[in-house]
C-alpha cells in the first residue's frame, strides 16, 4: 500500500496539533513524538514485495550466479553499459536503479532471468533451468534492495509486480 506525500504531511501536522494542544506534553516528550510519527510515517512510505529472507537468499544467489557480469552490488561492471563492445553486444547494465531495469515490470525481469539476454543485444546466459522460481525471484529482490524508494515506487507505477 502507498500512501501519498500529502496524506504522510497531514498526519505529520495533525500529530503536531495534537501535541501543541497538551497541556500535559513537555517540549522533550514532544520533540520525542514528532520523531517517532516522522520514523512511523517514513516507514510506511514504501513497503516493498519481497521479505527479509527473500533478500538474503538473494544475495547469494546473486553472488554466485550475477555478480561476476553484474557487480557484487549490482552496480555494473563497466562505465558505459549503453556502448556496445567490440563484438557488437551490450554489457551487462547496472541493476541497482541507475539503468534501466527498474522499466520493467517483474514479469519481464523474470523473463530475462529465465531466457537470457541475447534477444536484447547482450550475452546474458539462460537461468531457466540453473535456478528454481524462488531463487530467480530471490536474486531481483537483491538487487532490488539497492533501489531507491523513489525507484522502486516509479517501478511500481510502471507496472512492478504486474
Amino acid at each position: 500500500m502507498m500512501i501519498s506525500l500529502s496524506r504522510i504531511l497531514f498526519t505529520g501536522l495533525f500529530a503536531l496539533a495534537l501535541i501543541a494542544c497538551s497541556e500535559q506534553a513537555s517540549i522533550s516528550d514532544s520533540s520525542a513524538s514528532m520523531t517517532q510519527a516522522a520514523n512511523s510515517a517514513s516507514a510506511s512510505v514504501v513497503s516493498r514485495w519481497y521479505s527479509d529472507e527473500q533478500q538474503a537468499l538473494g544475495s547469494e544467489v546473486f553472488t554466485q550466479n550475477c555478480a561476476v557480469c553484474h557487480g557484487a552490488q549490482a552496480q555494473g561492471t563497466v562505465e558505459d553499459w549503453r556502448a556496445r563492445l567490440d563484438d557488437g553486444s551490450f554489457p551487462p547494465p547496472p541493476l541497482n536503479g541507475s539503468a534501466h531495469a527498474w522499466h520493467h515490470p517483474q514479469e519481464i525481469l523474470l523473463q530475462v532471468v529465465n531466457y537470457g539476454g541475447e534477444s536484447l543485444g547482450g550475452k546474458m546466459p539462460a537461468f531457466i533451468d540453473v535456478l528454481d522460481d524462488a531463487e530467480k525471484l530471490a536474486a531481483i529482490a537483491y538487487f532490488q534492495s539497492f533501489w531507491t524508494d523513489d525507484i522502486y515506487q516509479q517501478w511500481m507505477q510502471m507496472g512492478g509486480t504486474n
